[in-house]
C-alpha cells in the first residue's frame, strides 16, 4: 500500500477539504451503502457493535471482534474506518496492541476515551473518569504505536459532564499535547459548549450527533462553522433499521403475512446491486 493509499491518509485529505460526515455501519452490508450513498468515511461504534451482539455499551466486545468488523467493514465499504476503541482494552501494554491490531485490520483512525472501565455510554449519567495522567500515558502509548504517522489516533473526553467544561478543555489540550491528533469532547449540552471547547482547543476536533443523548441536534453545516473536522453519526442508521425491524415483526404477527409491507423491503434486485452481484457469474471478492 503506498502512502497516499494509507486510509489514514484519505481521511485527513478528506477533511482538509471540508468537515466529514461519518455514519456508523454496524454490518459491512450497512458500509456498502455508506459508500454507495457518497459518504467519505465510515464509523464503527463499539456500542453499536454490542448492540448487535446483544450487549448493552459498557465495554464487553473484545478486541479480536473488533478487529473482525474492522476488516469486514474496510474490506466492503472501500472507506476510510474511524473505529471505537473504548478505553483501550486495558491498561498502556493494551493500548499498544490495539493500535497495532487496528491499523493491521485496516482501521484509519481509533478514539480512546477517559472512563474507567466498565465504561458507559457518553449520554449516560454516572461516568467515572480515570485521573488526566493516566489517559496522557495512554495517549502517548496510542501515538507512539502507530505503524505511520497517516494513522488517526483520537482522544476522547467525556469531562464535560462529570467536572464541567473547563475540566473536557484542559484535558483536551493535554491529551493534544501527548500526541493525540484529533480531540473528541463527548456528551456535550449545547452549541455554545461545542463553539467554546473548539475556540480553546485548536486543532482538528470531532463531534458526536447521536440522538436521543445529552446532545441536541445540530446540523453538519453548524459544526464546520464552529471548526470541527468530522462529525460521527454513531447509532442512526442501527436505530432507523431496529425500528422498522420492530414494525416489520409487529405486522407480520398481526397479519400472518408480509404483504402488507413489500413496499417498505429492499428488493432482492436492489440487494445484489448493492453486493455487485449478478446471478449466474462469477462475483469478484473485494481486494
Amino acid at each position: 500500500m503506498s502512502t497516499q493509499d494509507h486510509p489514514g491518509v484519505r481521511l485527513r485529505r478528506a477533511m482538509a477539504s471540508g468537515t466529514v460526515m461519518c455514519p456508523g455501519a454496524f454490518n459491512a452490508l450497512v458500509a456498502r451503502a455508506v459508500a454507495r450513498a457518497g459518504f467519505n468515511a465510515v464509523y464503527i461504534s463499539g456500542g453499536a457493535s454490542a448492540n448487535s451482539a446483544g450487549y448493552p455499551d459498557v465495554g464487553l466486545l473484545s478486541l479480536t471482534e473488533m478487529c473482525r468488523n474492522i476488516r469486514e467493514v474496510s474490506t466492503a465499504s472501500g472507506l476510510p474506518v474511524v473505529v471505537d476503541a473504548d478505553t483501550g482494552y486495558g491498561e498502556v501494554e493494551m493500548v499498544h496492541r490495539t493500535v497495532v491490531e487496528y491499523a493491521r485490520a485496516g482501521a484509519a483512525a481509533l478514539h480512546l476515551e477517559d472512563q474507567v472501565f466498565p465504561k458507559r455510554c457518553g449520554h449516560l449519567d454516572g461516568k467515572q473518569l480515570v485521573p488526566v495522567e493516566h489517559m496522557v500515558e495512554k495517549v502517548r502509548a496510542a501515538s507512539e504505536s502507530r505503524p505511520d504517522d497517516g494513522f488517526v489516533v483520537i482522544a476522547r473526553t467525556d469531562a464535560a459532564s462529570v467536572n464541567g467544561l473547563d475540566d473536557a478543555i484542559d484535558r483536551g489540550m493535554k491529551y493534544r499535547e501527548a500526541g493525540a491528533d484529533m480531540i473528541f469532547p463527548e456528551g456535550l449540552r449545547t452549541e455554545e459548549e461545542f463553539k467554546t471547547f473548539a475556540d480553546a482547543c485548536p486543532g482538528l476536533l470531532l463531534a458526536n450527533m447521536t440522538e436521543f443523548g445529552k446532545t441536541p441536534m445540530i446540523n453538519v453545516r453548524t459544526f464546520s462553522d464552529m471548526g470541527y473536522d468530522l462529525v460521527l453519526y454513531p447509532v442512526t442508521m442501527q436505530r432507523v433499521a431496529m425500528a422498522a425491524v420492530t414494525k416489520g415483526l409487529t405486522e407480520l404477527a398481526e397479519k400472518g403475512s408480509a404483504e402488507s409491507f413489500l413496499d417498505a423491503m429492499q428488493t432482492r434486485t436492489e440487494l445484489y446491486d448493492l453486493l455487485g452481484y449478478t446471478p449466474g457469474e462469477e462475483w469478484p471478492f473485494p481486494s
